[in-house]
């Protein structure tokens, strides 16, 4: 029986990692750290995929990259394609247009499912790392239609996960962090108290999830909760 991974992960290419990021990578939860998942992934490092073609000027040339690769996977047994990024939502629809696998590349793809199940008298907050990132582009590609109920939180003015921004080759203050995602959905929730689900779009954020469920009292959507959801939908992973 082939035992080899159903689900690839296209990572950022090797080499093109800050210090920081990679410091955030080694905690459980993490999208590109194995502890996370309680089966195999497939993770594929893609030359060209860094911070720029990712999130600051996402590229034709990058989405080529992804489906050549998407191709040669699809040889080797895999079934579906997602990344570490959720920025990636820019490629959705080209990728999931050009390869015949199961295509989930953002955890934004929740959105609309988070919108549906708190209805329309409630609100659903995306919870980003950059909001100066995030685009029209993305929102259309993740299917998000509907932004009457929709809040948007980011990370990037917090003191410390800035410094991924200002200092990327320095370390982070992990427990500082904690109380920033925290801090920040608290605050989007005293502007907006009819907000009534988060989703993170950030593949880095889910670490914190656990905390921010118990503290903030609401459901918490995050990558790895996707990423579970198709893990079952694929029978990679069974619940009993």
């Amino acid at each position: 029986m082939d035992q080899s991974p159903k689900i690839a992960l296209l990572r950022w290419e090797k080499g093109k990692v800050f210090p920081a990021l990679l410091q955030l990578e080694t905690l459980p939860g993490n999208s590109t750290n194995p502890a996370s998942y309680p089966f195999d992934v497939n993770m594929v490092y893609v030359e060209g995929a860094n911070s720029d073609t990712v999130e600051v000027n996402p590229c034709q040339e990058l989405l080529d990259k992804y489906i050549a690769i998407c191709k040669d996977l699809a040889k080797k047994g895999v079934k579906a394609i997602t990344t570490s990024c959720g920025f990636n939502a820019y490629y959705q629809e080209g990728l999931a247009a050009a390869v015949p696998e199961v295509v989930f590349t953002s955890s934004l793809l929740q959105v609309p499912f988070a919108q549906t199940i708190v209805g329309p008298n409630r609100k659903v907050a995306i919870l980003t790392a950059n909001v100066t990132d995030l685009k029209e582009e993305h929102f259309v590609r993740a299917g998000i239609t509907n932004r009457d109920n929709l809040v948007v939180l980011s990370m990037h003015d917090q003191p410390e996960w800035g410094r991924m921004y200002s200092h990327p080759e320095e370390e982070f203050n992990l427990e500082a962090i904690t109380d920033e995602v925290i801090g920040v959905v608290r605050r989007g929730i005293e502007v907006h108290p009819d907000i009534g689900a988060i989703v993170l779009e950030c593949t880095d954020l889910p670490p914190y999830s656990y905390r921010l469920r118990d503290e903030i009292g609401l459901p918490v959507f995050d990558f790895n909760s996707l990423m579970g959801h198709m893990a079952m939908a694929l029978n990679v992973h069974k619940l009993y």
